[in-house]
């Protein structure tokens, strides 16, 4: 009787350990009928669903419109309390604003409830090329993700710019150039002045570089977004701001990797050289992961410079 009374109290303990780490999960006002999920600056767990990224919540005529759909199933079932908490209505469509997968391995659960998918289609491209790699990723650090059916987009956008409406709300779809992932874009709001960047824009932590990111093109992509008159930046990390951070953080910086790395690789200076050369920014130290990204980004950028001569 005591050993088991002794296994019931660490049980409980455990219990409330575990409380007291869970994750919490809300949505914050953007603007009148916009909202926005603001996931953790940390990576994927297994406690936050593979939901640290942001997402956005469009009220409309019809029902909520989400910016991206989640890391999966139980993702997804977590975004659409989180909507019904704000207004409890039915999820009519969901936009893909990249191929990461807390961006769209949601979308077979919203699909299966009667959600329209909608994606420019570049991102469906690398969506379609990328999924095993994605949920094999996703996986090892959520695995309660496991079995995630591939979901792409019902109405596949062509243009560079798509001019929509949903449910009374206006909308435009446009994609400047590859960045992040090949295919991303971003969604604009025109009378709420409300702009949702995706992986263009990082704010509060360094942005990442991965072997398939094209900085080239992402640094114009961003200065062709740029002049879009948004008062309220919805990046896809960090808390809701505006161009004069959005500059300061990601701008400023993709600016910086392609002028600084340029003439390293125009003049065949080598990797390690331009690494180290440009290993300290100071202007940039204080965004969550510079020190396990900065030289990341630094090494795979003058790559991608140096094949392009």
């Amino acid at each position: 009787m005591k050993k088991n009374i002794t296994s019931l109290f660490a049980v409980l303990l455990a219990l409330v350990a575990f409380n007291s780490y869970a994750m919490e999960f809300k949505t914050k006002k953007v603007a009148d009928h916009v909202y926005a999920y603001i996931g953790p600056l940390t990576d994927r767990t297994p406690e936050n669903l593979g939901l640290n990224n942001n997402i956005g919540f469009i009220d409309t005529a019809d029902g909520w419109v989400l910016v991206d759909s989640g890391a999966g199933d139980v993702a997804a079932k977590k975004l659409e309390s989180l909507a019904k908490k704000i207004k409890d209505q039915p999820i009519v469509a969901v936009i893909n604003l990249g191929s990461q997968d807390h961006r769209w391995l949601g979308n077979d659960y919203f699909s299966k409830h009667g959600a329209k998918i909608y994606a420019y289609k570049g991102t469906v491209k690398t969506q379609t090329a990328m999924f095993n790699q994605l949920v094999d990723h996703l996986v090892t650090k959520v695995p309660a993700a496991k079995g995630v059916k591939m979901k792409t987009a019902d109405v596949v956008l062509e243009k560079t710019s798509n001019n929509m409406t949903i449910g009374g709300v206006e909308m435009q779809l446009n994609f400047y150039g590859d960045a992040h992932f090949p295919g991303d874009s971003a969604l604009w709001l025109p009378k709420q002045k409300v702009l949702f960047t995706g992986d263009m824009v990082y704010l509060d932590r360094m942005l990442g570089v991965h072997p398939w990111s094209n900085t080239i093109t992402w640094n114009e992509a961003y200065k062709a977004m740029r002049k879009l008159p948004a008062e309220h930046i919805v990046p896809g990390h960090g808390n809701v701001s505006d161009w004069k951070q959005a500059d300061a953080e990601t701008g400023n910086y993709l600016n910086k990797l392609i002028n600084k790395l340029s003439p390293a690789a125009e003049d065949f200076a080598g990797v390690d050289s331009a690494v180290a050369d440009n290993k300290d920014w100071p202007e940039f130290s204080h965004l969550k992961h510079y020190d396990s990204w900065h030289k990341q980004n630094l090494n795979r950028t003058y790559l991608r410079l140096e094949s392009s001569m």
